[in-house]
């Protein structure tokens, strides 16, 4: 293992040790930590979110769209329905579980600022900000990212690695950095995907507990992460065809299942119309949600949320990046980009309206007191709107399931990532490794719950992907550079094959 490896699992380690020896002081640093960082560089994370967006529109409707993530001839390794499945469940599939409900009914009772809580606003606010977390912004992280590394593995014959995209800047000091950046790759990705393994398990342990009466408390979510881990630890060294794309087809089956039963069950009119108005009201203010701060007005609304997403997504990125890249050779540009940022997006517009459209409608016309629930805790939320429902039991415990199997695959899939970026990109690194990120990740969730819960695992998605942010900044500019001489040097060899067309009609 490269020595900055060495050096990020040695730091990885260092703070699971201290989460689990002084939780207490570790929740104390994050806090300061978290308040300074969204006062002082929340405007960074919208800017470069914003452009990542601006440059993978620009990128797919452009003259690079045509190019191929591969030989001219290749088609792509998976069909359309796996590579989706196994995509969208790394991407963000426990992170649209535990928010779809919980999101929009905490914007409702807390609004954004300027906006009075509990009115027929808030909900409009609450809906419009749930597309905008969770729609066209990560996935254009994602897909950036993704881009990046799969254009220089396919296209030039590179190691999936960070460092293989920003070697190709012609700044000598950078490259000299190249292997500490995919050391801060690495410390990025497991502290995303632990913030995730985190919230998946205050949601299965609500879960079990709305289903089992199984009591909610750390020693329950302990115990889910390490029997969780097991599996998903299992699974990643059963590899990408075996185990990943199996759990991720039952995962879509399971997701579909749920949202088609809420869909039927609950208000259907209102739900539509949720959908209908909160695409046109996201569309519209677009732009103005993209570069919101609060210079004139004393809210830590926007870093407790947007901040705190943006960065969640950009510490996700390496890993949901590396792994998008793994199952998409042999596809276009413009079909790599459309097909990872506008197919994911309106996934996740219409998970929001069914089940966050239903939550606001049941507490606003039915007087359920779904609000109460998530102010006391954030989890329950789902099996709180499940109750109030018919077959609601049946719901919870497809719910439950549909976390765990969520869980699982972000773990595996992380859990191979990590392996690759620590192997020297080897696709299908030694079980060995991956078992060592696997209980490194397990144990980095468990840590971050004991020293704060939510709280904790927010603040340490935010410190540890601003690092990374900046490396982003220079993946994009080697890309297109990159980009720039591959579509040159393939207009040069069209124009020299039509010539040699002309010169063989001449004759």
């Amino acid at each position: 293992m490269p020595l900055q490896m060495l050096v990020s699992a040695g730091f990885i380690l260092a703070v699971v040790l201290w989460g689990l020896l002084a939780p207490a002081s570790m929740g104390a640093l994050l806090d300061a930590l978290l308040a300074a960082l969204t006062r002082n560089l929340g405007w960074f994370y919208l800017w470069v979110v914003l452009g990542l967006v601006v440059f993978a529109g620009f990128v797919a409707f452009s003259r690079y769209g045509n190019l191929k993530l591969g030989q001219e001839d290749e088609e792509p390794e998976f069909p359309v329905g796996s590579w989706f499945a196994m995509l969208f469940a790394a991407g963000m599939g426990i992170g649209l579980v535990f928010w779809g409900v919980a999101e929009p009914l905490s914007h409702y009772a807390v609004a954004p600022p300027g906006i009075a809580p509990h009115t027929p606003e808030a909900a409009n606010a609450a809906m419009r900000h749930a597309f905008f977390h969770w729609g066209i912004h990560p996935w254009a992280v994602y897909s950036v990212v993704a881009l990046a590394i799969a254009f220089f593995q396919y296209r030039r014959g590179a190691s999936p690695l960070i460092s293989s995209v920003t070697d190709a800047l012609p700044w000598r000091p950078l490259r000299a950095m190249a292997g500490w950046f995919n050391g801060t790759a690495v410390v990025a990705t497991a502290f995303g995907v632990a913030a995730s393994l985190g919230v998946g398990a205050l949601q299965i342990n609500s879960g079990l507990h709305a289903v089992f009466g199984v009591a909610i408390g750390p020693a329950a979510q302990v115990i889910i992460i390490v029997l969780t881990a097991i599996v998903f630890i299992g699974s990643a060294v059963a590899g990408v065809d075996q185990g990943i794309r199996r759990l991720s087809s039952l995962n879509m089956g399971v997701a579909v299942l749920l949202a088609l039963a809420v869909f039927v069950l609950g208000p259907t009119v209102a739900i539509i119309d949720t959908f209908t108005n909160t695409l046109g009201s996201y569309l519209s203010e677009f732009v103005r949600m993209s570069l919101r701060t609060t210079p004139f007005r004393d809210s830590s609304w926007v870093g407790n949320w947007t901040i705190f997403y943006w960065a969640w997504w950009i510490s996700w990125s390496p890993f949901v990046g590396l792994f998008i890249a793994r199952v998409s050779r042999g596809r276009t540009i413009r079909e790599f980009i459309l097909g990872t940022v506008l197919a994911p997006s309106l996934a996740a517009f219409l998970w929001f309206s069914i089940f966050g459209g239903s939550a606001l409608y049941m507490e606003i016309w039915q007087q359920v007191p779904l609000a109460e629930a998530v102010k006391a805790d954030v989890s329950t939320a789902l099996f709180a709107m499940f109750d109030a429902m018919p077959l609601g039991g049946i719901m919870s415990v497809l719910a439950t399931l549909l976390v765990f199997v969520f869980f699982v695959t972000s773990g595996d899939s992380a859990v191979l990532v990590l392996g690759m970026m620590s192997s020297g990109g080897n696709p299908n690194p030694p079980g060995r490794i991956k078992i060592v990120w696997g209980v490194l990740v397990a144990g980095i969730a468990v840590s971050l719950l004991l020293a704060g819960g939510l709280k904790a695992v927010q603040t340490a998605t935010i410190l540890f992907a601003l690092p990374f942010a900046l490396i982003i900044v220079l993946m994009v500019l080697s890309l297109w550079r990159a980009l720039a001489q591959d579509w040159a040097e393939e207009a040069r060899r069209e124009r020299a094959l039509k010539r040699r067309m002309r010169e063989m009609i001449d004759r």
